[in-house]
């Protein structure tokens, strides 16, 4: 698992991408530059040099990751060895699953009672304007 090669450090964006937060590292990279990585309560490059115990701070949508790294790794592997590379802290898990309820409750309050309209509503609609 821990597979670095220089003084037990590795780039911020190749270990996002290794914990699977991004697909890609390119993806990677740009959610470093647009500013939603951040090491340690800094604004972070893609180059940084991430070690054990650095926290880091994620944004995706509107979703907020805090984690603490707890080891290192170059290759991305399968899911379950990519969960032991970070430990998400109590406060941010609970704040995330409360933004997700809040979510999904206000996005139940605004769907439509119905889809398009049928070709029935549309003429409807036509001979109500008068056309």
């Amino acid at each position: 698992m821990t597979e670095q090669h220089d003084d037990d450090r590795i780039r911020l964006d190749k270990w996002l991408w290794a914990a699977r937060f991004y697909k890609t590292r390119t993806l990677a990279a740009e959610a470093i530059a647009g500013g939603k990585v951040q090491v340690n309560g800094d604004r972070a490059k893609r180059a940084r040099p991430l070690q054990v115990g650095d926290e880091v701070r994620v944004r995706q949508g509107p979703y907020e990751h805090l984690i603490v790294v707890r080891a290192l790794s170059e290759r991305r592997g399968p899911a379950s060895e990519a969960a032991t590379l970070y430990e998400e802290t109590p406060a941010s898990r609970e704040a995330r699953e409360k933004l997700a309820l809040q979510l999904k409750s206000v996005h139940s309050a605004f769907v439509p009672d119905r889809g398009r309209p049928t070709k029935k509503d549309r003429r409807e609609i036509n001979r109500l304007k008068g056309r």
